[in-house]
């Protein structure tokens, strides 16, 4: 599962580049360059989980909920603090494709925490 969803890296590129649709990397929307590195991190992770099928569970685990934490403080300054634009347009609290994001990386995070606990579980079970 956590192959298709690094593997799907080139769809959540093609989306942002081609069609300007960003709803994997949304926190990193004002940053150009650091959402180019952050997704060659996200193919250099589909290519470790290739190398080593073992570590799937920990390079998911980690990736998504860095992911997952960036983009809660992204959302949060912008939300805790009032900018020109809120003022005067109204607008610039949470978007679309932000909220999208938050499902992407946070069903990401919940797959690999679940297969986690399964192998705690296993390993438990083994011990005794």
């Amino acid at each position: 599962m956590l192959r298709i969803y690094y593997a799907a890296t080139l769809a959540f590129v093609l989306l942002d580049y081609l069609l300007n649709v960003n709803i994997r990397l949304a926190f990193l929307e004002a940053w150009p360059a650091a959402r180019a590195l952050y997704y060659l991190l996200c193919f250099a992770c589909l290519a470790l989980i290739i190398w080593r099928p073992q570590w799937s569970l920990w390079i998911g685990t980690i990736e998504s909920l860095l992911a997952l934490s960036l983009l809660i403080v992204t959302m949060g300054v912008r939300v805790m603090t009032i900018s020109e634009q809120m003022l005067s347009t109204g607008t610039g609290l949470v978007s679309m494709s932000e909220i999208t994001n938050f499902i992407v990386v946070g069903g990401a995070a919940w797959v690999a925490y679940m297969r986690g606990v399964q192998q705690v579980k296993k390993e438990i079970g083994m011990q005794r």
